[in-house]
């Protein structure tokens, strides 16, 4: 296992932390993208401050750029980071996307791979021709012919954050690495196999270790264990309440085939009836302590072996507290984690 670290980056403060993570030796930045910064601006002003690091996007979303203006955005980030960045892709949902972007939520998985094999064949330096379900390019019967970028060729790692079985077994076939979120470790059941249902359609010789699969989990260092858990767990309200419509919330799906369908369902009413701090006191414990690292160091590398276990390759850390704390943080995990690699592999 490897350790990137994930974050919002908007002032020096968080650009000094990326820069002292490239110093420890994390692998990856991970930039978020929701409904106000981008995530690819400052990847490209990080880019001009370190030297290692890799550079991700998590996640940029599918339907808010054209797939070649997505193609141009990566292919001059791999320009300026000297081929460092990551390709983080999702289709968010119907909120985000018909209401701030103006881009109707349709055929997700249709638009998913068609951006893939779009970025793809623009990163490889081939003329762009594309006639797909969602994109067709050139547009037909039009002046508009197949244009090769003026970039030269450069490979793009694909990440696809996915949660449900079809976009996961999608990942499996198409991508270089997915981002899973909502992820207990003890339940990685509900969602390994159809990404290896998705390798076995590919068909080209891969297996599921050939996959990066990328867990963002937040990392506290504390003895009271319990207090960290009902305040991580309290913070799943938003995510399980608002992060999609009452038919369609991809979270709370991934949560339900981990066991807790009765209990997201609950939560749900609730922050949809306006009773939002009752929502959040309904929120299992376990889901706050299970998706992330807390407790003393000794419990986190128990967490860390239960992940290495299930075949989880790198651990994005979200971390708080100030400057130094988070340098802390980070430095102990990175130790942590170099310990439990150490270790020998558990025979299933």
């Amino acid at each position: 296992m490897r350790v990137a670290i994930g974050g919002v980056v908007l002032g020096p403060a968080d650009v000094d932390f990326v820069v002292e993570a490239d110093r420890l030796g994390a692998h990856s930045v991970w930039v978020p993208e929701a409904w106000g910064q981008d995530a690819l601006t400052p990847l490209a002003y990080l880019a001009g401050r370190t030297t290692n690091i890799g550079l991700g996007s998590g996640i940029v979303q599918i339907g808010a750029r054209t797939p070649a203006n997505l193609a141009m955005a990566a292919g001059s980030l791999q320009a300026l980071s000297g081929g460092r960045f990551l390709l983080g892709l999702g289709t968010s949902g119907p909120q985000v996307m018909e209401g701030w972007h103006g881009v109707r939520f349709t055929s997700p998985l249709a638009a998913t791979r068609e951006t893939v094999e779009i970025v793809r064949q623009v990163a490889a330096g081939d003329k762009l021709e594309h006639h797909g379900a969602v994109y067709d390019l050139p547009l037909p019967g039009g002046p508009g012919r197949p244009i090769r970028s003026m970039l030269p060729p450069a490979p793009v790692p694909v990440y696809i954050a996915a949660l449900g079985p079809k976009n996961l077994a999608l990942t499996g076939e198409i991508a270089d690495g997915w981002i899973g979120n909502a992820f207990l470790p003890e339940r990685a059941d509900a969602f390994l196999p159809f990404l290896e249902e998705g390798i076995a359609a590919a068909g080209d010789g891969r297996s599921l270790a050939d996959l990066d699969l990328l867990i963002p989990v937040a990392v506290e260092f504390t003895d009271d264990v319990d207090e960290a858990a009902g305040r991580h767990a309290r913070g799943y309200a938003f995510t399980i309440g608002a992060m999609g419509s009452k038919k369609t919330n991809f979270y709370n799906a991934a949560f339900a085939r981990q066991g807790f369908g009765d209990d997201v369902a609950a939560v749900q009413d609730l922050w949809l009836a306006g009773r939002r701090e009752e929502a959040a006191e309904r929120v299992p414990r376990d889901i706050g302590l299970k998706t992330n690292l807390l407790g003393t160091p000794a419990m986190v590398k128990d967490r860390l072996r239960l992940y290495r276990r299930a075949g989880i390759t790198t651990l994005q850390a979200k971390l708080d507290g100030d400057l130094q704390h988070k340098v802390d943080t980070l430095a102990q995990l990175i130790d942590l984690v170099h310990e439990v690699n150490a270790e020998p592999e558990e025979q299933p």
